[in-house]
């Protein structure tokens, strides 16, 4: 399968920060919709695999990884995202690893009981992708406030 990078260091910040925007700067909220939902569909659409690649930053803190994929979790689905999305973490094994093993199936229960991210209001964030449950992929803007 043709692949897409995500690099963090080079694509996003050398110092990824906390769980929301309301909380500092380059969060994994703004790192969702900045970047992986949009580079997430196209994968989707063109049957390619997304890859992120977590080395070379200043570190991470687990919610900046667990709202980031939770949130593409929550869009896309477990098996969407299983399928379309690899994770590289040579530097700290443990992150993709909390990543395989934790947030994929925690997001995807929230998914199932219909408990959204919330969105945090220190920017609006533009209409973003999501994958309906009948296949359908809808753009808008869907706000549970934080």
């Amino acid at each position: 399968m043709e692949e897409k990078v995500i690099k963090v260091l080079s694509d996003f910040s050398i110092s990824p920060g906390p769980r929301y925007c309301k909380q500092g700067p380059d969060s994994g909220e703004e790192f969702y919709h900045r970047l992986l939902n949009k580079d997430f569909k196209e994968a989707y659409q063109q049957n390619k695999l997304l890859v992120i690649d977590l080395d070379g930053t200043d570190g991470y803190m687990s919610s900046f990884l667990d709202e980031a994929i939770g949130n593409l979790v929550y869009d896309f689905g477990k098996l969407v995202v299983e399928k379309h999305l690899k994770i590289i973490s040579n530097e700290e094994p443990v992150w993709k690893k909390l990543i395989e093993e934790r947030v994929i199936d925690e997001w995807e229960r929230r998914r199932e009981n219909v408990v959204g991210p919330l969105k945090t209001y220190k920017r609006d964030h533009n209409a973003w992708y999501r994958l309906t449950t009948n296949g359908k992929l809808e753009k808008g803007v869907w706000i549970h406030s934080a």
